[in-house]
């Protein structure tokens, strides 16, 4: 059963609650299916760019005003961008909520985005893309995805390029904002120590006038992504010691979750704890590796499965051989139910954990309902259980094929 409460407002917008009584505090997170993926052509960059821009004011709120107040109450407000949405989160007392959430509110449907501030904040942002330039395995991902989703927006990066954010105009963020941070695609979700009556009286108070819609430019139709055979690159990183190795396969996105599901349940038999089998195998016994993980990226229009590991470069091919060897052994032999069971409890057990305060709360029920619907979220250990070792072994077959992928290299100069 759903533990918290779902409303769908007048104007369309979707609000959760859930009273957490013994807790003084409250988390309320505003999230917006306003990502990359909604980018046309020449604004790239500008979803995260706009969410910078949110905190620069309104008509009534000059720039750094809702910081100051939030501070002032020992609260703490944040924001992050991604490929499917925009998140905005405010934690406060209790007793602060409905003097600092009015204010988030009227960011987020009033923003002002003036020139003057948008010069100076283009200036963070680059700065935000010279750093992630500097981190090699930021480098690597990019490039891996960016070779997969070669015309999808998922291959691009959420920070934009230079040249990207040269292009932008406060006038073209004014109508990214006006089109996209409207009630519908909107989920405001608040958790803690705040009763229901009056929690929705404050969200209908606040998200109930919305600007005059816009319309930006016609976005380009994505093709699918399709890794036929193996797709490789290198690069050579002159301020790396070890290799990196990073492999990647598709997979559905979030319409298909229980393809997701399995396959998160995977990730965990290859390579979570010394016991899976790629840790056991080519850390702990044959040495060849530093360190490899495995992990599944749930999307809302295709996910992806990727397998990286940290070694030496002369044994960069003896290690991708192997982890083939291993796909290629998931595909043909019987798993084991000990090894189902361990891969279960582990997951079953992440999931109890990170689901334990307001804040986590708020993002799971968040996430879950901007790229599908939140009731979804607390079907994940009753999912997770229904497995068995047939439909596993089958979902390797259909979606990890030790001769479709795509891998990127970095190797020291």
């Amino acid at each position: 059963m759903f533990p918290a409460s779902v409303f769908k407002l007048e104007n369309g917008l979707s609000f959760i609650h859930q009273e957490i009584s013994t807790t003084p505090v409250v988390v309320a997170d505003i999230w917006v299916r306003a990502g990359t993926t909604l980018e046309p052509k020449p604004w790239f960059g500008m979803a995260h760019f706009l969410e910078h821009m949110i905190f620069k004011g309104t008509a009534t709120i000059a720039p750094g005003v809702f910081d100051r107040q939030i501070e002032n109450r020992g609260g703490m407000a944040n924001a992050a961008t991604s490929h499917d949405y925009a998140h905005y989160s405010l934690t406060t007392a209790s007793s602060y909520l409905k003097d600092t959430l009015p204010h988030l509110g009227e960011l987020l449907l009033n923003a002002a985005i003036p020139d003057s501030e948008f010069t100076r904040e283009r200036d963070v942002v680059l700065e935000e893309i010279r750093q992630a330039n500097d981190d090699s395995d930021w480098i690597g991902f990019q490039t891996l995805t960016r070779s997969i989703y070669q015309h999808h927006p998922y291959g691009r990066s959420v920070l934009g390029t230079e040249e990207d954010l040269m292009q932008h105009s406060p006038e073209a963020m004014r109508r990214f904002h006006r089109t996209y941070y409207q009630p519908e695609n909107m989920t405001v979700v608040i958790v803690g120590g705040i009763e229901q009556q009056p929690a929705l009286e404050l969200v209908n108070n606040i998200f109930s006038q919305f600007g005059d819609r816009d319309y930006c430019p016609q976005l380009e139709t994505a093709p699918k992504p399709f890794i036929a055979g193996i797709q490789r690159q290198e690069l050579c990183m002159p301020r790396i010691e070890q290799a990196r190795l990073m492999m990647a396969w598709t997979a559905p996105g979030v319409e298909q979750l229980r393809i997701g599901h399995g396959l998160e349940l995977l990730s965990v038999l290859l390579a979570e704890g010394r016991t899976s089998r790629l840790v056991r195998d080519l850390r702990e016994e044959q040495q060849l590796v530093q360190g490899i993980c495995s992990s599944f990226c749930l999307q809302r229009e295709s996910s992806l499965f990727t397998i990286s590991a940290w070694l030496e470069p002369e044994d960069l091919e003896r290690v991708e051989s192997g982890i083939r060897n291993h796909l290629n052994d998931l595909i043909h032999n019987p798993i084991s139910i000990s090894e189902l069971l361990r891969c279960q409890r582990l997951l079953c057990n992440d999931f109890a954990f990170s689901t334990e305060t307001p804040n986590q709360l708020t993002g799971l029920y968040g996430y879950y309902n901007t790229i599908a619907h939140a009731e979804l979220a607390v079907t994940y250990t009753q999912q997770i259980l229904s497995f068995n070792t047939q439909e596993l072994q089958q979902l390797a077959i259909e979606y990890l094929s030790p001769d479709n992928y795509a891998v990127t290299v970095l190797k020291p100069c």
